[in-house]
């Protein structure tokens, strides 16, 4: 499968600027390598969108991470192999990438985000928030122009 079009943010660099600077803020910020793939994987999986979790697979495998946590990451919920800390971040993950579109109340109820607030501090959460965020933007991108899995982007 061919991508209809080059990713939209590498065809306006002024936007692949802004979005490489706001990544550069979340890996600074303290939140673990792994609860920021971990989130944006389970996000990916929500989109639909082969190329981000091909490439959340792969940077969790460089990560060290083990084939049973990489693979149950779309039945966290009941696999054993996450942390609280974990769960409360998936959490999250879904809740923002669901609950936005589909809310019939609050997309983040309170007792998610006190859950996720016991684990994390406030750059850590804005990191995760961010993280989740960019993932879905870049799901959407990838969705719309049929981005494939294994795509080198540039």
């Amino acid at each position: 499968m061919k991508a209809r079009m080059k990713n939209p943010a590498y065809v306006l660099p002024d936007g692949l600027k802004g979005i490489q600077t706001m990544l550069k803020g979340v890996y600074s910020a303290g939140a673990s390598q792994e609860v920021l793939e971990l989130t944006a994987l389970r996000a990916s999986q929500i989109n639909g969108c082969s190329a981000c979790v091909y490439s959340h697979v792969q940077n969790l495998k460089k990560a060290g991470e083990s084939d049973e946590r990489i693979g149950n990451v779309a039945a966290w919920q009941e696999a054993p192999f996450y942390t609280d800390a974990e769960r409360a971040a998936l959490a999250l993950a879904e809740a923002m990438t669901r609950n936005v579109a589909d809310r019939s109340g609050d997309a983040v109820p309170d007792e998610l985000w006190d859950a996720v607030a016991d684990h994390y501090d406030e750059k850590q959460l804005s990191a995760i928030i961010l993280n989740i965020a960019v993932t879905n933007m870049f799901n959407r991108l990838n969705v719309t122009i049929k981005e494939p899995a294994g795509q080198t982007w540039g």
